[in-house]
């Protein structure tokens, strides 16, 4: 059995993980190979020092590889947002995807219950009448046929479930808050994604470029994992490697 304790010492004496070496690490934890203390260790530890780019590639590989991925048609976005604001908010990159659906664009759009706000997106979905339940198998055909898809979280990633008692215990936000709007099990190529915190808007898309996305937009605003209604939004942009940082009001529409 393979054991998280040479990493965990590392990250006790405050050293960064390459991602070679995070991806290793989180295929552990993935594999069920790593004991509840010894997960709660490490996410505490990246928490408490700060989560680095190369640890955040590393995992996202750790997970993608682990994943039950559908095939997307070119083109397709995810539309997406870390949750944990702690606004209360109501859903609003639901109702996004729909509207971008409608407009002729394939949304494979991933996610999950609530984590902070009234209604995450299967909350949502579930309430309009939405099968949440579709045979996987199935789920490429749905998006070939309605322009969108679904892919609830749980059923993509099932390694999760190994880490998911520490982070219930630990009760804060860790590593895996960041890394589901980064792990779309359609693989799309381009993706507008909301995070809890403007500090993660850069690290975000870098590594989303290191995995090879093409276009992304990484938003927040007003406190929001949203673009704001009112007031300024900070964004950080990808465009094939590009990477720029500005911010947008309504006044800009």
């Amino acid at each position: 059995m393979n054991s998280l304790k040479p990493v965990l010492a590392r990250l006790a004496a405050g050293e960064k993980l390459a991602e070679s070496e995070a991806e290793h690490a989180f295929g552990i934890i993935m594999a069920g190979e790593a004991t509840p203390a010894q997960i709660a260790g490490l996410l505490m530890a990246m928490r408490v020092r700060g989560e680095t780019v190369a640890e955040l590639t590393g995992a996202v590989r750790a997970m993608r590889a682990r994943m039950t991925a559908i095939e997307a048609p070119e083109g397709a976005i995810d539309i997406v947002g870390t949750g944990g604001d702690a606004s209360g908010s109501l859903n609003i990159s639901t109702a996004t995807a729909l509207v971008v659906a409608g407009c002729g664009v394939p949304v494979a759009k991933h996610g999950n219950r609530a984590l902070s706000s009234r209604s995450g997106a299967a909350d949502a979905l579930s309430a309009l009448g939405v099968n949440l339940d579709v045979p996987l198998d199935r789920l490429e055909s749905v998006l070939a046929k309605a322009g969108m898809v679904f892919l609830m979280a749980p059923r993509h990633h099932s390694a999760l479930r190994h880490a998911a008692g520490p982070r219930v215990e630990l009760g804060t936000r860790t590593i895996f808050n960041l890394l589901g709007p980064l792990a779309n099990p359609a693989r799309v190529k381009r993706q507008l994604t909301g995070a809890y915190h403007r500090d993660w808007l850069r690290p975000m898309a870098e590594t989303l470029a290191r995995l090879g996305t093409e276009r992304a937009w990484l938003v927040h605003g007003q406190g929001l994992d949203e673009i704001a209604l009112s007031g300024e939004t900070h964004v950080v942009s990808l465009d094939n490697g590009t990477i720029r940082e500005f911010t947008i009001t309504p006044e800009d529409a």
